[in-house]
C-alpha cells in the first residue's frame, strides 16, 4: 500500500469513527431521561397509574406546593401530593404524558379530588421549563376549547418548586399493602367517577392490566 493509499484510509477511517461516536452522542442525549410532576388527589393512586404508562421508569411520591421546607404528611393542608416522574422521551412525550394525566383525573374538580378533599388532593401541573409550561399551558388550553369535559378546567399549571419525598411508607404503597389500597382506590369513587367523566378515552395511556 502507497503513502497515499494508506493516509486516505487512514482518513476515511477517522471519519468513521467521528460519525459514529456523533450518532452516539445525539442518542444519548435523545434518551435523556426527564422529569415531569403531576398532582392529581391520593399520590398512591397517580403513582400507581404512571408506573404503569409505557416509557416512565420512576414515579416517586411527595410534597410540593406549600410552605413549609420540610413537610410531612402530618402537615395536612399545607402542601399538595403529586408525583415526581422519571421518564425517557424517546419513548413517551410529555405531551402524551399530559394526555395520560387529564384522563386520570378529574381536572373540572378546584376542591379536591373524588372523596378526598382539601388543599392537600388538589389537582395541578408543576413545570419544571419554559418548554414544559408552553406545552401544559398549550394541552389545557386544547381540551377546555374541545368541550369534552362540561365544566370548566380547574387544574392550574404552575412552576415548580421545593420537593420533599414523602415517607418511605407511602411509596409503592399499592404494591406494599394491595388490598387496603384497592379497597380505599374502589371506596373513594377514583374509577368510577373518571369513567362517567371521560366514557372510553378514562386511563388512556395506562396498562392496569400489567
Amino acid at each position: 500500500m502507497d503513502n497515499f493509499t494508506e493516509g486516505g484510509m487512514m482518513k476515511l477511517g477517522a471519519l468513521v469513527i467521528t460519525s459514529l461516536l456523533t450518532a452516539t452522542a445525539m442518542t444519548a442525549n435523545a434518551s435523556e431521561l426527564q422529569t415531569a410532576t403531576f398532582a392529581g388527589g391520593c399520590f398512591w393512586c397517580v403513582e400507581k397509574d404512571f408506573e404503569h404508562v409505557k416509557g416512565v421508569t420512576e414515579a416517586v411520591s411527595g410534597y410540593t406546593g406549600g410552605i413549609l421546607p420540610n413537610p410531612t404528611y402530618r402537615n395536612h393542608g399545607k402542601h399538595i401530593e403529586a408525583v415526581r416522574i422519571t421518564y425517557d422521551p424517546s419513548i413517551v412525550s410529555y405531551n402524551q404524558l399530559l394526555d395520560v394525566f387529564w384522563r386520570s383525573v378529574d381536572p373540572t374538580d378546584a376542591n379536591g379530588q373524588f372523596c378526598d378533599r382539601g388543599n392537600s388532593y388538589k389537582t395541578a401541573i408543576f413545570v419544571n421549563s419554559d418548554q414544559q409550561k408552553m406545552q401544559a399551558e398549550k394541552s389545557k388550553q386544547s381540551l377546555e376549547t374541545s368541550n369534552t369535559l362540561s365544566k370548566p378546567i380547574a387544574t392550574p399549571v404552575r412552576e415548580a418548586g421545593p420537593w420533599t419525598n414523602a415517607e418511605e411508607y407511602h411509596q409503592d404503597y399499592y404494591k406494599k399493602n394491595p388490598l387496603r389500597y384497592k379497597f380505599y382506590r374502589y371506596n373513594c369513587g377514583r374509577d368510577a367517577r373518571i369513567k362517567d367523566l371521560w366514557g372510553d378515552q378514562a386511563h388512556a395511556g395506562i396498562n392496569h392490566t400489567s
